[in-house]
C-alpha cells in the first residue's frame, strides 16, 4: 500500500507552532524507511497521522486508496502503530493476542512465536509481571505478527539493552514481506542502519532528504580520513580514529552507510 502526504500543515489545538508544513511525501510498498530529525519536527506527528489517529489541519494523507482520517475498518486492519509510550492490559498474552488478533485478517501465530523465541521470550507468559524492556518486545513481536501492509515504529529500540537491538533487527527482517512496509522513528541511527532500504530526513522546514539507501551509497562514500586528505570531502568531523567523512564517491568502491555522517551533513546543509 503506497503512503501519500499531499500538501499536509499540522498544528495543535491551542497551539500557535506550526508542526508540518505543506508536507509533500509518498512512499511505496516493499521498504524499510529510517524517517529521521531533529527533536520537535514532526515525526511522531506524521506517523499518527498516518495512522489515522490525527487529522490534518490541511491537506489529506492517504494509505492506498484510504484516507487515513476517516480510519475505515479496511485500512485500520492494515496499519499497526507501535508508539513509543504505550500500555498493556494485565492478562496472559494468549488473552491479550484472543482480545487483538482477529482485528489483523492476516495475523500469524507462527510468526509472533518466532519474534518472541528472537528476543528470548516464552509464549505463556502474564504481562504484568514483565519489565518494561520485555513489555515493549512482546509488544513489537506482536505489531510484527499482525502482518499488516503498513507497521509504523516510534523509537522502536529506547529501553532495549545491545543484545535486544540485535534481536530486534533479526526480528524486522524476519516479518518482512514484499507487500509490507515499516516505517521507524527514530534518533538511535546505528541501531537501525543496517536495517533501512530508505531515508527520510525532517527538517521544521519540510523534507531535507528522500532516497533510498542504494541511491544514497551509489553517490556518497563514507569513511575515515587523515587531515591531508580532505579535498573532496562533503562533510566531516573528528574521531579518535581521524575525520569521518561523506565524499562523492566517483569512482571509488561502494562504503557501508554511515547514518550519523548523513544525517549531520544532510541537516546542516551540505
Amino acid at each position: 500500500m503506497e503512503i501519500k502526504v499531499q500538501n499536509v500543515s499540522f498544528k495543535y489545538k491551542g497551539s500557535k507552532r506550526q508542526v508540518l508544513s505543506n508536507m509533500y511525501l509518498e512512499l511505496k510498498e516493499n521498504r524499510i524507511c529510517g524517517l529521521l530529525g531533529k527533536n520537535g519536527v514532526g515525526k511522531s506527528t506524521l506517523l499518527y497521522l498516518i495512522a489515522g489517529l490525527l487529522r490534518p489541519t490541511k491537506g489529506m494523507v492517504t494509505v492506498g486508496d484510504m484516507e487515513s482520517q476517516k480510519r475505515c475498518p479496511e485500512m485500520l486492519s492494515e496499519v499497526f502503530f507501535v508508539s513509543e509510550e504505550f500500555e498493556l492490559p494485565s492478562v496472559r498474552l494468549a488473552d491479550y493476542v484472543k482480545m487483538n488478533a482477529p482485528f489483523y485478517p492476516r495475523f500469524s501465530q507462527e510468526l509472533l512465536e518466532k519474534c518472541l523465541a528472537e528476543f528470548g521470550l516464552e509464549y505463556d507468559l502474564k504481562l504484568s509481571e514483565l519489565s518494561m524492556g520485555q513489555k515493549k518486545k512482546v509488544f513489537m513481536s506482536f505489531a510484527l505478527a499482525t502482518r499488516t501492509k503498513i507497521l509504523l515504529m516510534d523509537e522502536p529500540t529506547n529501553g532495549l539493552d545491545i543484545p535486544s537491538k540485535a534481536q530486534f533487527r533479526k526480528a524486522v527482517s524476519a516479518s518482512m514481506s514484499d507487500d509490507r512496509t515499516i516505517i521507524i522513528s527514530t534518533h538511535q541511527v546505528h541501531d537501525v542502519e543496517q536495517l533501512l532500504d530508505h531515508v527520510i530526513i525532517m527538517s521544521n522546514e519540510g523534507i531535507l532528504l528522500d532516497n533510498t539507501t542504494q541511491e544514497i551509497c551509489d553517490k556518497y562514500v563514507f569513511e575515515t580520513r587523515l587531515p591531508q586528505d580532505m579535498d573532496d570531502v562533503i562533510y566531516g568531523e573528528p574521531s579518535l580514529q581521524g575525520n569521518l567523512v561523506m565524499a562523492h564517491r566517483g569512482d571509488r568502491p561502494e562504503t557501508p552507510l554511515n547514518l550519523e555522517i548523513l544525517f549531520n551533513a544532510t541537516t546542516q546543509g551540505k
